[in-house]
């Protein structure tokens, strides 16, 4: 029901956008939320933004440098990140939660996508 795209290899210092698209339910009524997991290590929380958009809430490790807007008319939620490194390598993840309640743990999120590759070369 959550489709991530957008995923690929950049270079360090390089921007890519994600996107992750619902199909078979909308979620207007749901906050949204990005997060990632790189090769032995947990999911850790990426950004994540209310359903009326007003409010977001990023990692410390991506603030200033990654945005998460959303398109309630397309369904949509997009993470838009610049200044890429290669610590942020790593599969991401698109979740959904119910209510507008922003929240970095991954167990508050009922819906999620399979994910989608992103690698930073340096």
């Amino acid at each position: 029901q959550l489709v991530e795209s957008g995923g690929g290899l950049v270079q360090a210092g390089d921007a890519l956008r994600l996107s992750c698209a619902a199909s078979g339910r909308t979620f207007l009524a749901y906050a949204r939320g990005w997060f990632r997991q790189a090769p032995g290590k947990e999911r850790e929380f990426v950004a994540a933004i209310s359903w009326t958009g007003g409010s977001t809430y990023y990692a410390a490790s991506v603030q200033g440098r990654f945005t998460i807007p959303r398109d309630n008319a397309k369904n949509t939620v997009y993470l838009q990140m610049n200044s890429l490194k290669p610590e942020d390598t790593a599969v991401y993840y698109c979740a959904a939660a119910r209510g507008d309640r922003l929240s970095d743990y991954p167990r508050e999120y009922d819906y999620w996508g399979q994910g989608t590759q992103v690698t930073v070369s340096s």
